[in-house]
């Protein structure tokens, strides 16, 4: 049975760790969501992208990615463990029915998948020491429960209370020709930034989220382009710090 993360890349002490929380739409064969399988095709379920970038940035020395490979519709591991949303009922309009979970349900989840989760990342970073974490999701163009807001930023790069890492990143895609970059954008990390906040901010370490817009980053060239975007930048931020 496979277990709720995957681990790829050079995890010798002090490199960079990219953190994927919503980097899978898969399933498991035993969990039924009562969905229509199309909808693991969209922002919903998976960080469209993002998967493929941290898969090209391992190859390169020096990183190493920690993935979540469970679908969020399943396990949402950038939430708070008791929160409503780490099995959404909802999300953007449709209805999840098999999330309509009592209390043991709620709480096997938390015990197959969130824990587990979160605390193999935990040890992670514990025997790594990483210079830098870079936590890497991508936002959807146009929310369909909100289709007049518009998305045009290409990147936003989130953060809490600790924004020494933000800052530099900020300050580098700026310069960045064409480039619209989002100071906490699409939205704030001061409100949702809960794997940060636990394994970063919390320990004192150097981090970054970052959100790429999905269109952006749909297409193997796409994917390329970003990786070596977000390699130049994460290079350039430890590096500084």
């Amino acid at each position: 049975m496979s277990g709720p993360f995957r681990v790829i890349g050079d995890t010798a002490p002090g490199g960079i760790l990219v953190v994927s929380d919503h980097a899978s739409a898969r399933i498991p064969d035993d969990i039924d969501l009562g969905i229509d399988r199309a909808l693991l095709r969209q922002h919903v379920a998976v960080d469209i992208g993002v998967a493929a970038i941290a898969e090209a940035l391992v190859e390169r020395p020096g990183f190493a990615a920690f993935l979540g490979d469970v679908s969020r519709l399943v396990c949402d591991f950038n939430r708070d463990e008791h929160g409503p949303s780490v099995a959404p009922i909802a999300s953007d309009g449709h209805a999840i029915p098999g999330n309509a979970l009592d209390h043991d349900g709620h709480e096997a989840r938390l015990a197959r998948f969130y824990r587990p989760y979160h605390a193999a990342l935990a040890d992670l970073i514990d025997r790594m020491r990483p210079g830098l974490i870079v936590s890497l999701h991508s936002f959807t163009p146009h929310l369909a429960s909100r289709p007049d807001e518009a998305r045009p930023w290409h990147i936003g790069i989130l953060y809490n209370r600790d924004r020494r890492g933000a800052a530099l990143a900020l300050d580098l895609l700026r310069h960045e020709p064409g480039l619209v970059v989002g100071d906490q954008q699409p939205y704030s990390g001061a409100v949702l930034n809960a794997t940060m906040n636990r394994h970063a901010e919390a320990r004192g370490g150097l981090y970054f989220g970052a959100e790429i817009r999905q269109d952006l980053i749909a297409d193997v060239a796409g994917q390329a382009q970003w990786a070596d975007r977000v390699e130049r930048v994460a290079r350039a931020v430890a590096a500084a710090a």
